[in-house]
């Protein structure tokens, strides 16, 4: 099987791809990743799976349709992985129109170019941010989807193509929404490598608000697991919740950080809560169990794996 993988020089898609080239997906013999390299793609992020004789890398936008067409007709892939997105709800608050651009019209290009190539199976990588926010128990699949960011109104809207596509032209397309992703490769202006660069260098950490909101934490390999098994048995125009089942509050999550730095709480800096900051997020990933086999592999506990995650370099730190 041969995969176009778009985003794959970003957090999760690289380390979709390693663990690819380790041998973990091996209904997979051939991978072409599309990446724009913006600045949370970096090729460093593939450096070890590079030399590969199986894997191809294009640099370009997944905005172009020339350039999704080149791919398709060069490469004539039976898969299709869209991890391609603009990801940070901060930066989706001060200026949507670059999410509107990758999360919308670059899906809409791709699910363009699939109408004629109907034996290409199309996964899209989502997120539990699109049920918006829930006090009490856990999202199913049949929950609404309630977006409050701008970010996460996108990847909504990018479900919604796919839906219409799969019922409208028959197209092959399965969903993953999955919880708070940690692990190696992650970009440091996320919550969890950026409160660990910030101590290496003796700052504090920001939290918003009273550091109460809720998210459930899943370690990116598992995720990476969770899309495998969903691309390779999940059901057309069906979509997978894939969590972790670690709930911990923004600032429980900060205190166990902070105890493994030795550091006490003077090192928090409280800022002004986010604008529309979804209090809890919670997803029931039953259905992922049971049809399409996943689950969490990862043996360590979160804070075990968050400290062997992130050294020192002479970049104050390095993605492994």
């Amino acid at each position: 099987m041969k995969v176009v993988v778009t985003g794959g020089a970003g957090f999760i898609g690289s380390n979709f791809v390693r663990m690819w080239a380790s041998g973990a997906f091996s209904e997979i013999q051939e991978v072409i990743v599309l990446d724009k390299l913006t600045y949370a793609g970096n090729l460093e992020n593939l450096s070890t799976v590079m030399a590969n004789k199986h894997f191809t890398f294009v640099k370009g936008d997944i905005c172009s349709p020339d350039l999704i067409e080149q791919v398709l007709t060069t490469y004539c892939p039976t898969g299709f992985i869209n991890f391609a997105a603009e990801s940070h709800v901060d930066r989706s608050i001060l200026g949507a129109r670059d999410f509107v651009d990758t999360n919308i019209f670059g899906v809409q290009v791709v699910l363009d170019a699939l109408k004629s190539r109907q034996e290409i199976r199309f996964l899209q990588v989502s997120t539990d941010e699109v049920y918006g926010s829930i006090t009490e128990g856990s999202w199913t699949e049949e929950s609404p989807l309630l977006p409050n960011s701008p970010y996460s109104a996108t990847k909504a809207s990018a479900e919604l193509l796919c839906r219409a596509y799969f019922v409208t032209y028959g197209l092959d397309v399965v969903i993953t929404r999955s919880s708070n992703n940690y692990g190696p490769y992650h970009y440091p202006e996320k919550l969890i490598p950026l409160a660990i660069t910030n101590l290496i260098q003796n700052l504090k950490v920001p939290v918003y608000g009273n550091g109460l909101n809720v998210r459930d934490w899943l370690h990116v390999d598992d995720h990476c697991r969770g899309i495998y098994l969903a691309f390779m048995n999940g059901k057309s125009g069906e979509s997978y919740n894939i969590g972790g089942g670690t709930e911990l509050t923004n600032l429980e999550l900060v205190q166990n950080l902070l105890n493994s730095f030795q550091k006490t709480e003077e090192m928090i800096a409280w800022v002004e809560d986010r604008k529309g900051h979804d209090l809890r997020y919670s997803i029931n990933y039953t259905k992922a169990k049971s049809e399409i086999k996943y689950s969490e592999c990862t043996s360590k506990s979160l804070l075990e794996l968050l400290q062997t995650f992130f050294v020192i370099s002479d970049k104050k730190c390095s993605r492994e």
